[in-house]
């Protein structure tokens, strides 16, 4: 964890109006939760394994999912107000800030 970083775990829900894709499926409701604000996160899409995030504060983000490897990923916003990392999408209220 970066110097000045506070773990502090919030959750985003379904019921907020949060939904995910994965590689381009459909849309579901899913849940976002903040383990390290800004610096760690993770995705739960439906019944899939967790898929983990991590912020190095330089601009590089990681991703995760189960027992694989960390491997970089590209952060982007889409036309939809979507926020993208590689094929793993969310919208809604994403409480990263």
């Amino acid at each position: 964890m970066l110097l000045g970083a506070t773990a502090c775990p919030v959750q985003a829900m379904p019921a907020d109006g949060l939904t995910c894709r994965s590689m381009g499926g459909p849309w579901q409701p899913c849940t976002m939760r903040i383990d390290a604000n800004g610096l760690e996160w993770q995705l739960r899409i439906g019944t899939q394994p967790a898929i983990r995030f991590r912020h190095d504060g330089l601009g590089n983000v990681s991703m995760r999912s189960g027992p694989s490897l960390w491997q970089p990923v590209q952060a982007r916003w889409l036309a939809d107000a979507s926020l993208c990392w590689n094929g793993i999408c969310a919208r809604g209220p994403i409480p990263l800030d």
